[in-house]
C-alpha cells in the first residue's frame, strides 16, 4: 500500500483505503477500498479537494525509494542477531510477508 498525491493517481489503480470527505475517518465516505480508479473518479476527487489517496502496491516510484529487495535485506540485517529465537524469527517472517503483500512480490515495479 502506498499513499500518493492525487495528481499521481492513474486510472486502473486500486484504492487500498476508503476515501472520506474530510481527513477524519468519521467524515462522509466518498468511495471505498478496493475500488478501481477511473479518469472520471480522479477528476471528481480533484473537485472534492482530495489531496492524496492510498493505493494497492507501490505504483509510484520517486528518486531515493528503496526496492522491496533492499527493504528485505535491511530487515534480515536487523534480525540477524535474533533469528535463532523462534518468536523473533516468526515476527521477522510476518513482517516480511506483510511487505511482500503490501508492495507486491515484484516490489511494485513492473516486471515486463
Amino acid at each position: 500500500m502506498q499513499k500518493i498525491p492525487l495528481m499521481a493517481a492513474k486510472a486502473g489503480m486500486i484504492l487500498a483505503r476508503d476515501i472520506f470527505r474530510s481527513e477524519s475517518a468519521s467524515g462522509i465516505p466518498i468511495c471505498g477500498k478496493d475500488m478501481e480508479l477511473t479518469d472520471t473518479l480522479i477528476a471528481r476527487l480533484e473537485n472534492l479537494k482530495v489531496q492524496s489517496v492510498y493505493v494497492e502496491g507501490h505504483p509510484v516510484w520517486e528518486e531515493g525509494d528503496k526496492s522491496l529487495d533492499d527493504i528485505l535485506r535491511e530487515l534480515d540485517s536487523r534480525f540477524a542477531k535474533v533469528r535463532q529465537d523462534p518468536l523473533t524469527a516468526k515476527l521477522h517472517d510476518i513482517y516480511a510477508d506483510y511487505l511482500k503483500r503490501s508492495m507486491g512480490e515484484s516490489g511494485g515495479r513492473k516486471t515486463d
